[in-house]
């Protein structure tokens, strides 16, 4: 019941139905996989899903990322955004870079991002050293965020919340 209320009190102070304040990564801080700045002010023209993932937990929703492949949604219409907390894991950042430029490469219309100081725990306040989920709107407006494994139920959720606002 507490982890339950504590995840009930991180959703509301991100002011669901809102923008979030706008990170900009580049430098020391992280980026793009190939090195360029990035920043959050491009989350607007379709729904976004956005991923803030500890890399020692990166498989943990591979369930509901493979139930949203299978909707084939357009690519036009849907965006991802794979935000890597380089600063979470054990793993040496030279590992952590060849297996973004990897996934980079395998999927293409997927924007992945490295996060070298938990810019986005800070300023979203997201959960650190876990796999965030986070949903976005075509205005840039979140409307879904829960961290942790999405069960059958949250999977469904979001799949509707992705169809009713594409």
């Amino acid at each position: 019941m507490i982890k339950f209320l504590a995840s009930l009190m991180l959703v509301f102070s991100l002011n669901l139905g809102s923008q979030m304040p706008v990170v900009k990564l580049s430098g020391d801080a992280g980026g793009l996989v190939n090195g360029k700045p990035f920043s959050t002010e491009m989350i607007k023209g379709k729904v976004y899903l956005f991923f803030y993932v500890d890399p020692d937990v990166r498989e943990k929703n591979d369930d509901f990322v493979n139930e949203v492949k299978k909707q084939k949604f357009p690519k036009d219409k849907l965006g991802s955004i794979v935000v890597s907390n380089m600063a979470a894991t054990w793993l040496p950042n030279f590992a952590l870079n060849r297996i973004l430029k990897k996934k980079q490469k395998e999927f293409p219309d997927t924007i992945y991002v490295k996060d070298f100081n938990k810019v986005f725990v800070k300023k979203w306040k997201l959960k650190d050293n876990e796999y965030d989920v986070l949903l976005f709107d075509k205005e840039g407006k979140l409307i879904y965020y829960k961290f942790g494994k999405l069960d059958k139920k949250e999977t469904e959720k979001v799949i509707n919340l992705i169809k009713e606002n594409l």
